[in-house]
């Protein structure tokens, strides 16, 4: 008889044997890998994704500590914050996923829009990477991505209408393939999440206690949870617009003069934290939520009395950054309760840019072989791109004014 510690490394060995197994027979069931990379903004990302949707390895440098100490995205920093991590990050991704180069079926990198500074150097890097390794390319539009981001988490069938708001993009648009879209209306000036950053910093929120490792939209949600949004009933804007546009900058003028009247009620000068912070943050975040939801509002109706939805079950995604946000995120349930639609949002951490997406949207365009280019096919970047096709003008025409009342959110 063997002793029982011989017997115990025996039993351990066969254990990893039979895993090491498994792990390979896996590996070999992989028909298409595709490599994701996402530069648009400020974050510098990486994942490998099998044809399912596994998430195989994956990598995210975040630049949020950088430009929290910065004020704001300073393109030149973020530029070089990108150039100092991307082999890293890439590098990172493919070993976690234990996937070599040449193993890959192509490489998706986000190509539209965002900051033509970080664009450039994603595409840089990987048109150098596909010409190495002589991979195909696919360039991805980086809203498209956020709004596919759903289907690698559960089937949703198209077509379905789809709400992207983050800090450098807001619109709605009926995704009714992995690049068919009609774009039902988006941001005339500055998107929501901006909106909720610049507020973030004119209240000085980083001196505050529990906001001073947080970005600006994510110190608001925090401190509106325990604030009073009535007492500062700021107007939601375009309420004579009939149309599925949004506009935030007005409303960052009305919340401004408000707070430079308290400064004046309270004598502190601009960069001391008011009394009412918490109350302020409430009633921009529900100004903000009440804006979107009204002209989501909107679309679901220009759908329906144009068959552009499922009759059977419609549904709306919301992604982005800014979907992350879950008062926002509860304003729209209330709507599509409201209306017989069914809402469905990625987990937080796929919201916000990340390599994982980018990879995705790659995995769907190889599978239908649409926008595949040769290693050596010259690409550019475009810092502005709209998504699919506009007929934002037919839904202005058509002046759809919504249901009086108003929408009770209680939470």
């Amino acid at each position: 008889m063997l002793p029982a510690y011989t017997k115990i490394m025996w039993r351990l060995f066969n254990r990893r044997r039979l895993l090491d197994i498994k792990s390979l027979t896996r590996k070999a069931h992989y028909s298409r890998l595709v490599l994701g990379i996402e530069t648009s903004c400020d974050d510098t990302g990486a994942a490998v994704l099998d044809e399912t949707g596994t998430i195989l390895g994956e990598s995210l440098y975040s630049q949020k500590e950088v430009h929290l100490r910065t004020g704001g995205i300073i393109p030149t920093v973020a530029q070089q914050l990108h150039r100092e991590s991307i082999e890293v990050v890439v590098h990172e991704a493919l070993e976690r996923s234990g996937v070599a180069p040449s193993q890959l079926s192509a490489v998706a990198t986000t190509v539209k829009p965002g900051l033509a500074l970080s664009l450039g150097i994603g595409l840089e890097f990987s048109k150098k990477f596909v010409r190495k390794h002589n991979k195909p390319f696919i360039p991805i539009h980086h809203m498209e991505a956020h709004a596919l981001t759903i289907r690698m988490l559960q089937p949703v069938p198209f077509p379905f209408l789809v709400l992207l708001v983050s800090g450098g993009h807001s619109l709605l648009a009926v995704a009714r393939g992995v690049d068919d879209f009609l774009h039902l209306g988006h941001t005339l000036d500055e998107a929501p999440g901006d909106t909720l950053d610049k507020v973030a910093r004119r209240l000085s929120l980083t001196k505050h206690p529990n906001c001073s490792t947080l970005s600006g939209g994510q110190a608001i949600e925090l401190l509106a949870r325990s604030g009073d949004r009535r007492k500062f009933p700021f107007r939601t804007p375009m309420g004579r617009i009939y149309d599925c546009c949004f506009s935030f900058a007005g409303l960052r003028s009305q919340i401004t003069m408000s707070i430079m009247k308290k400064e004046a009620e309270e004598g502190i000068e601009q960069g001391t934290l008011l009394s009412c912070v918490n109350d302020i943050a409430a009633a921009t975040q529900h100004t903000v939520a009440v804006h979107l939801a009204k002209r989501t509002h909107r679309a679901i109706l220009f759908c329906k009395e144009n068959g552009l939805l499922s009759s059977e079950d419609p549904i709306l995604v919301m992604s982005g950054g800014v979907a992350s946000n879950q008062y926002i995120r509860k304003t729209l349930t209330v709507l599509t309760e409201k209306t017989g639609l069914r809402l469905l949002c990625p987990p937080p951490r796929f919201c916000t840019d990340n390599g994982v997406m980018i990879a995705w949207n790659g995995v769907e365009r190889l599978r239908e072989g649409k926008g595949i280019l040769s290693p050596n096919e010259d690409v550019c970047y475009e810092p502005k791109a709209p998504l699919g096709v506009d007929i934002s003008a037919k839904v202005r025409t058509a002046g759809i004014r919504l249901p009086s009342g108003r929408m009770k959110i209680s939470f």
